[in-house]
């Protein structure tokens, strides 16, 4: 059984002087059981109020070392919120390299198509995958790419596998492309943290459209773009999917969703043609 991190600030206030708690601000499996084991006593005040407190403070050291493994308490709670702790330290802390959820993969997947030069911990890299391959930035704190590269989301992973199959859409542009899976707040944060211009590329839907305004716009402003390929009528007209449009549609989103030229546009596209469309048509063999 975890301590959870709520439970172990509120242990350290209990271990003030004279200090107790609400009983029913401790309500948790682990509290039942210090209680159960007397480390923990339970004062009812009246017939609706009852109190925590600890009457032998001296002895919850020893009682979180053998229970949970716990060897400083201050230090379980200092680290437990510590996105960049270590399995070691965890381990030193907790006797557990489990003590919470440690990414230990944390950062995203990046591709191109022609090499671009970027800087990882103040050296300079290219990057240029192998057909068949990616790059995995982790430490993406300290990775930077050059001003006049644009950043482009890639929503699908099949988009982003044959990404080499579409460089006729980005002729405009010199691009490095992301992927937001595996899913965490890594992308959005380096996207953030740099000046490069993010552009969205998408599924051509409600579905898609939400996406970028929750995920990215709503975090880089008028540094995100939606990108809406040329030729979309076109494909739309021949592959778009009607079914998917019924299912998505919705008239609030429709409505409220015109704050920028390409997601007005696409809208007054799925509209007129009440059809969507998936970003895999992008890809030429």
């Amino acid at each position: 059984m975890k301590l959870p991190l709520h439970i172990a600030q509120q242990l350290l206030q209990l271990l003030l002087p004279n200090s107790s708690l609400p009983a029913s601000a401790m309500k948790h499996n682990t509290v039942t059981k210090m209680l159960q084991d007397g480390m923990l006593q339970k004062q009812q005040i009246s017939n609706s109020k009852a109190i925590i407190f600890i009457a032998q403070k001296k002895d919850l050291a020893a009682y979180l070392h053998n229970h949970f493994g716990i060897t400083n308490l201050q230090d379980y709670v200092n680290h437990f919120a510590d996105e960049n702790i270590s399995r070691a330290t965890a381990t030193s802390i907790a006797s557990n390299s489990k003590l919470k959820n440690i990414r230990s993969f944390k950062g995203f997947l990046v591709t191109c198509y022609q090499p671009v030069e970027a800087i990882l911990n103040g050296k300079k890299i290219i990057l240029h995958p192998a057909e068949g391959s990616y790059i995995f930035i982790s430490d993406h704190e300290n990775f930077t790419v050059a001003e006049n590269i644009t950043i482009v989301g890639i929503e699908n992973a099949e988009n982003f596998s044959q990404i080499k199959k579409q460089q006729y859409l980005f002729k405009h542009i010199t691009p490095l492309f992301v992927c937001r899976y595996p899913q965490s707040n890594d992308l959005v944060k380096w996207l953030q943290s740099i000046s490069n211009p993010y552009l969205h590329f998408g599924d051509l839907d409600f579905a898609g459209i939400t996406i970028y305004l929750s995920a990215y716009k709503k975090h880089l402003g008028n540094k995100a773009a939606f990108f809406l390929p040329a030729n979309t009528e076109t494909l739309l007209q021949k592959f778009g999917n009607k079914a998917l449009f019924n299912k998505q549609y919705n008239s609030n989103l429709a409505a409220v969703a015109n704050t920028e030229a390409a997601i007005v546009q696409l809208t007054q596209l799925l509209l007129k043609f009440k059809m969507v469309l998936e970003q895999e048509i992008f890809i030429i063999d």
